[in-house]
């Protein structure tokens, strides 16, 4: 997967077209990436024991991997991301400005 933690990505599809977030976690099985600050849905829990208290959650649920871009450090833009290979690494490449990922 091209997306890793930590990447600032842009949302490009959804109800939260337009939003930057980081990432904070990558299901690579799912091929779907958990954003902080997007796609956040409310949840109504109930009250299990008695003197608990019944309450509203505000939880993040991952996007596709396919309805997010990557930002580019250098160029501040979405971007698609290519490999080049090294002699021992691979390396994530901009597309647009050819910038090299750490």
């Amino acid at each position: 997967m091209k997306i890793h933690k930590g990447d600032t990505v842009k949302v490009i599809l959804g109800k939260d077209a337009d939003k930057l977030g980081k990432v904070e976690k990558v299901y690579s099985k799912t091929d779907k990436v958990l954003v902080e600050g997007v796609n956040q849905y409310k949840r109504h829990i109930k009250a299990r024991m008695q003197g608990q208290k019944s309450e509203i959650v505000t939880i993040t649920k991952p996007l596709p991997v396919t309805n997010v871009a990557l930002l580019c450090p250098k160029c501040k833009q979405p971007t698609r991301v290519g490999i080049k290979t090294l002699k021992d690494s691979k390396v994530r490449v901009c597309k647009k400005c050819k910038h090299e990922f750490a």
